[in-house]
């Protein structure tokens, strides 16, 4: 069982980096903790997500449209 804890950790952290650093992007472009969250933890494309609120699309409304 701990060789299969040794393998399952390292992709676990990494998977937990990266939703972290997508949830900062999130923040950042201005969703609220709730959505960013959803969005971080989500297959989302973060790229579409920023853009489309730059373009003036309500953070709920993306929400929707990206989850």
């Amino acid at each position: 069982m701990s060789e299969m804890t040794e393998v399952l950790e390292p992709e676990v952290d990494e998977r937990s980096k990266v939703e972290s650093w997508r949830l900062h992007v999130l923040i950042e472009a201005g969703y609220p903790l709730g959505l960013a969250e959803r969005i971080a933890a989500s297959e989302a494309d973060l790229h579409l997500a920023v853009e489309i609120v730059d373009q003036g699309c309500a953070h709920d409304v993306a929400a929707a449209i990206l989850l």
